[in-house]
């Protein structure tokens, strides 16, 4: 601890003052969330307070861990600024995570204190929940490693990975955003859907909007109707943060009022198809802005007007390169815990395993899928992001997966009723006969993420359309 009280955290050059400084400044008055009920800046400091004399009593030192597993709620956001402002290393884990998952990642995280609700949480359609909590000693050691947070990766493609970012890095990414065209300003409210375990909610949501001075605003349900009424409750511009999977929930209502203080959507997660984007415009009639980012980095490149889709511009302050068609972040350091892969990284640069090119003359970036969806059919290489995004393209088609398993398979689910061998002979009008399905498995409900993305596991999926 310095002389002026400032915990500094061991292994960093940034105290735990900078959650005062960046995050919670401003006038008291100032309103940060709307739950309806608003949570004015004043609330939200006491409130911290709080929660960090409670995790001190529980045993949370200054460098140790806390393990918070808890759902979208103010308990959540009060004890990861807690333990932050202490000093501490908050260890990010979804509450939809088994008892099995959170016990493996407890084990190797070893953290002082486990924070969890006190109740089970029911499920629900809700995105924001009151609940309380219990603080739970687990160990006296401190972290393993001086970074102010640990995240798992969603694990679309395969396990999780356990993701390390430290204070300075997180703030840099808030200042960053701060820097990108049309991004919500002070005075502006941010319709929050994903969750803020995940690294676009708290940093894209979360962070930045406590930083910015913007209004979070969780709907109370998460329906399309639901994000109607958040939207129209408050006459300020407002911008509705998720990913792919809530615009079609915003699709879904058929008949949307006029929402003058519907500023745009801005999604993440993965690409959104050029015919999603286009129906979602013309329905609300605001841009439909895309952001690419990865937990280990967070926002790599946004296009928030719209204006270059598919391709992104680089956020400011990151550098992309593509080599032999594979997208390459600069990172001064790895982001994984552990001894360094670099299979992953090497030499001050992140390997993203997704296909791309940079644009050598304007440094517009082109997302071509994930690198292992390129595969050889007879000798012939075929991109299985093209087929998914031309299959996402016809009629009755609300999303689809394709992977290969020793043939090409499609696994689709419809928004209306359409025979296999209708949707098959629509396809051969517009793809190759070596890039095409070997089989079409139908699904009522494609599986996803915690962060709602579509899961690519053969095993998983196979699972859904036995």
């Amino acid at each position: 601890m310095t002389m002026d009280g400032t915990v500094v955290v061991p292994g960093t050059t940034m105290g735990a003052q900078w959650v005062d400084d960046v995050l919670l400044a401003g006038e008291a008055s100032d309103v940060c969330f709307r739950l309806p009920t608003p949570i004015d800046r004043g609330m939200l400091r006491r409130l911290v307070r709080d929660r960090q004399s409670e995790l001190a009593e529980s045993g949370l030192r200054p460098g140790g861990g806390a393990a918070l597993r808890l759902p979208p709620s103010m308990a959540f956001i009060t004890h990861l600024l807690a333990v932050w402002r202490l000093g501490g290393q908050a260890i990010l884990l979804d509450h939809r995570l088994t008892d099995y998952e959170v016990r493996r990642a407890i084990e190797r995280l070893v953290p002082q204190v486990v924070v969890s609700p006190e109740r089970t949480v029911a499920p629900g359609l809700r995105t924001f929940v009151d609940v309380d909590t219990a603080v739970a000693s687990y160990s006296g050691h401190p972290a393993g490693t001086a970074h102010a947070v640990i995240q798992l990766s969603s694990g679309s493609t395969g396990p999780s990975k356990v993701i390390g970012r430290t204070a300075e890095d997180l703030v840099e990414e808030v200042l960053r955003y701060t820097r990108i065209e049309g991004v919500p300003q002070r005075g502006e409210r941010v319709i929050l859907l994903p969750s803020m375990v995940h690294v676009l909610g708290l940093v894209g949501g979360l962070m930045y909007g406590l930083h910015a001075g913007v209004e979070l605003v969780p709907p109370a349900r998460l329906t399309g109707d639901a994000i109607i009424q958040a939207i129209a409750s408050q006459k300020s511009p407002a911008t509705v943060l998720g990913v792919p999977f809530h615009i079609g929930l915003l699709a879904s209502v058929n008949e949307p009022p006029k929402l003058p203080q519907f500023k745009r959507m801005t999604t993440g997660g993965e690409l959104v198809p050029a015919a999603i984007s286009s129906a979602f415009e013309d329905k609300f009639q605001v841009p439909l802005g895309n952001m690419y980012g990865m937990t280990e980095v967070g926002v790599i490149g946004t296009d928030l007007f719209g204006r270059h889709r598919p391709a992104i511009q680089p956020a400011p302050g990151i550098e992309v390169r593509a080599v032999d068609g594979e997208l390459y972040v600069r990172r001064p350091e790895s982001p994984y815990l552990g001894l360094s892969d670099p299979n992953r990284w090497a030499d001050g640069w992140l390997r993203t395993k997704d296909a791309g090119v940079v644009d050598p003359e304007t440094g517009l970036v082109s997302i071509r899928g994930r690198l292992d969806s390129q595969v050889s059919v007879g000798g012939l290489k075929v991109d299985l992001t093209e087929v998914e995004y031309t299959l996402g393209t016809l009629r009755g088609v609300e999303a689809a997966v394709v992977v290969y398993d020793g043939a090409i398979t499609a696994y689709l689910q419809l928004n209306q009723p359409r025979e296999v061998a209708r949707i098959e002979a629509d396809l051969a009008h517009l793809l190759a006969s070596y890039k095409r399905p070997r089989s079409v498995r139908l699904v009522d409900q494609l599986p996803r993420t915690t962060t709602g993305k579509l899961v690519r596991d053969v095993t998983v999926l196979r699972k859904a359309a036995p």
